[in-house]
């Protein structure tokens, strides 16, 4: 990124805010589907989802990674493993905030960098600085008080956030871009839920056709609303420092906790005020480790490259990218809810 002017960093910011607030303000789009039900909308987002991507794909000449893809069953079984997760996140997301739990949904992906570095010591064995393990011990005591406050487990919370961080660790073994990756996905989901919605219309229960051209229209545009915000990511991407799009990727959840407050009007007892406040304590110390952590290493880096005829430590300059990829959480991926 030292190479990015100023214009094209600005730029990339905008991107950024787009692509992030189109993420948060998304809550406002599903409940306009109605009486379709999450899962025929979600049908109807993967099958129009690759229309759209297709055709991108077809603007920008980008298929050579198509051959390469088919001839490594490996990366094409992750890539089957991936569109499972997100189905599963996808679903869940669309059947919760119009099922009106709007604010347990946001706090999933509040929680997820925690999730992923607590997925990171346990399958990768990576090991945690002290202020990483406090933070995922304070994230351990927010979802104990969150169960005393839901009198139930957080579960949709949860699943979303292990979906997510599931789909990310996938994700990076696959090392596709974002509107390649989609594509590939997507067309995995095609078949499943182009069959479903004929199965829908033969049964007479689709809503497609019956509730007339407005309502397919919305539908359609579950395409769109699918990969805007992932185009605008890319931009942004190229543009901006990983860190700050590790910390612009909380504008999303926030974003959707304030609708389900302020325009949902979903309860929040203290005791929920309490296991919020605890998360966002969790990711305070995260965001500070991190940012601390690239800060010094950069500092590393800068000197042993002023050293006269110095050799550069193996993986100093790798640990200021590994630091600020983590900073307020891990890389931010490119499937959103």
């Amino acid at each position: 990124m030292a190479g990015t002017s100023k214009g094209e960093q600005h730029i990339g910011l905008l991107n950024g805010f787009a692509a992030y607030g189109m993420w948060g303000l998304v809550p406002l789009f599903w409940p306009l589907l109605k009486p379709a039900g999450a899962v025929e909308i979600l049908a109807h987002r993967m099958v129009w989802s690759l229309a759209f991507v297709a055709v991108a794909l077809v603007v920008i000449r980008r298929w050579a990674w198509v051959g390469e893809l088919l001839r490594q069953p490996r990366r094409l079984a992750l890539i089957t493993v991936a569109a499972a997760v997100i189905t599963v996140n996808w679903g869940l997301y669309i059947w919760s905030v119009n099922s009106g739990h709007v604010v347990e949904a946001s706090l999933g992906y509040f929680i997820n960098p925690l999730v992923t570095i607590a997925m990171g010591v346990l399958l990768l064995k990576e090991r945690l600085r002290p202020v990483q393990w406090t933070a995922v011990g304070v994230c351990l005591a927010a979802v104990l008080v969150l169960t005393v406050g839901y009198g139930r487990p957080p579960w949709i919370s949860l699943t979303l956030a292990f979906s997510f961080a599931t789909y990310g660790l996938v994700k990076k073994k696959v090392n596709l871009s974002g509107v390649e990756s989609l594509a590939a996905e997507t067309a995995i989901q095609f078949l499943p839920a182009l069959g479903f919605l004929l199965w829908l219309g033969a049964q007479g229960d689709s809503t497609f056709t019956g509730e007339g051209a407005g309502h397919a229209t919305l539908l359609v545009a579950t395409g769109v609303v699918t990969a805007l915000p992932l185009v605008c990511f890319g931009a942004a991407a190229i543009r901006v420092p990983l860190s700050t799009l590790g910390l612009l990727q909380y504008l999303a959840p926030v974003f959707q906790f304030l609708l389900g407050i302020f325009y949902f009007h979903e309860a929040m007892p203290p005791e929920r005020w309490a296991g919020f406040a605890l998360v966002w304590l969790a990711l305070t110390l995260l965001t500070w480790d991190a940012l601390r952590t690239a800060r010094r290493s950069a500092r590393t880096l800068r000197v042993e490259m002023n050293r006269p005829s110095a050799t550069i430590p193996t993986g100093t300059s790798s640990a200021v990218r590994n630091a600020e990829s983590v900073a307020s959480g891990p890389d931010p991926v490119d499937a959103k809810p």
